[in-house]
């Protein structure tokens, strides 16, 4: 699908400040393993912390479709702050925008598109990954509040985070029926950071383990009907994986423009390799697995813009394009060989950070199981 000026706009826009105030510092991002705060105030600044919030809760007024552009041309050049961006958006603001009370909506969102709160989405747990009805963590009723306990996994933003969505059972089930969703403030007496991972990849992205240990959060911390967390999840999740997928293609895109910038300057036998029919041949499948990638991505965004049914698409969008893009970065490293296996050179950074875009927000193999779902329900 063709953009129209508007979305051309804001991607001329974020790519200009990406090469600008990102590209800069992927490197040392990664090496250090953190985003400097001064870089989270500058995304606060330019609204991408808070694309498609509207304007009356102090949000920039966008699209999901100029959502998915902003995470694509940052992951371009460092999937770390991509995926910071997409996170605190797609998972910590989305929820809010669409299951909160009026007042949830006037107390979280202005703060959480100024980047005063980042948000995080509390849902995996040690033994409770993809089939997230096993969840244990419980929110007890206390009358006049809740009391939350138990400990979450896999938390992107978990460091940074000042607000965090919660799933919940609030009664004891043996699947996902009894989950409830809440809104938990990290200065509560009782939430807690255990650990911090050591990744492969996405290294200045913080993912922790987190505990709740007697955490009281008022009775309008509710977030959704009650027993109904579940449904609040899983459509979260659906248009979290569109971000997911752009971070994909951003990474992408990334590998392939270094790929083809080296292919034309390295000389071989005489002549650059981008000369060799072998050579262009693999970068031929590299540009059609991105434009395809993109066409997906796209067209999910369009029809969640639309108000229309995109779980299925959201999912084909993902799986493609974080399999597409482990398969270019791990082409981007052979075509600048041993080069392109040291620090020295960005594909082995965007190759790292590649491969978890195939494993959280659903796998893979989670996507494959929604898309058949999908069609297998819709022919009778």
């Amino acid at each position: 699908m063709l953009l129209d000026e508007q979305y051309k706009e804001i991607r001329d826009m974020v790519k200009k400040f990406s090469d600008t105030e990102i590209l800069p510092f992927a490197q040392q991002v990664d090496h250090e393993g953190h985003l400097p705060q001064s870089q989270i105030q500058k995304l606060a600044d330019n609204g991408f912390l808070g694309s498609y919030v509207p304007e009356e809760y102090g949000g920039a007024g966008m699209d999901y479709m100029s959502y998915s552009l902003i995470v694509e041309e940052i992951s371009r050049n460092c999937a770390s702050t991509g995926v910071f961006v997409s996170a605190h958006t797609s998972l910590g603001i989305w929820p809010i925008l669409n299951f909160g009370t009026e007042a949830q909506k006037k107390k979280y969102l202005p703060k959480m598109a100024s980047g005063e709160w980042i948000g995080c989405f509390c849902l995996s747990e040690p033994n409770a990954g993809s089939d997230a009805g096993s969840l244990t963590t419980f929110a007890e009723d206390k009358g006049d509040h809740w009391e939350i306990n138990g400990v979450k996994n896999w938390i992107t933003n978990g460091k940074e985070a000042g607000v965090c969505i919660v799933f919940a059972k609030t009664k004891k089930t043996p699947d996902y029926k009894g989950i409830s969703c809440f809104i938990v403030e990290t200065t509560t007496p009782g939430f807690s950071i255990i650990k911090e991972e050591d990744k492969l990849g996405i290294r200045g992205s913080s993912t922790c383990q987190l505990a709740f240990d007697k955490v009281k959060v008022p009775k309008d911390a509710l977030l959704g009907d009650l027993e109904k967390g579940f449904r609040v999840a899983m459509a979260t999740l659906d248009g979290g994986r569109i971000g997911i997928a752009s971070q994909a293609l951003g990474i992408a895109q990334g590998a392939f423009d270094y790929a083809i910038r080296y292919t034309k300057q390295r000389v071989q036998f005489g002549a650059p390799l981008s000369d060799l029919q072998g050579i262009q041949f693999m970068l031929a499948d590299m540009s059609t697995k991105i434009g395809a990638s993109r066409l997906l991505i796209y067209h999910a965004s369009a029809l969640k813009d639309a108000g229309q049914p995109y779980s299925k698409e959201s999912a084909q969008a993902k799986l493609f394009a974080s399999e597409s893009a482990m398969w270019i970065t791990t082409k981007a490293i052979q075509l600048c060989g041993g080069n392109g296996y040291t620090r020295e050179y960005p594909v082995e950074r965007m190759f790292r950070d590649a491969k978890i875009t195939e494993i959280y927000e659903g796998t893979s193999e989670v996507q494959r199981m929604v898309i058949a779902s999908s069609e297998l329900k819709a022919v009778h």
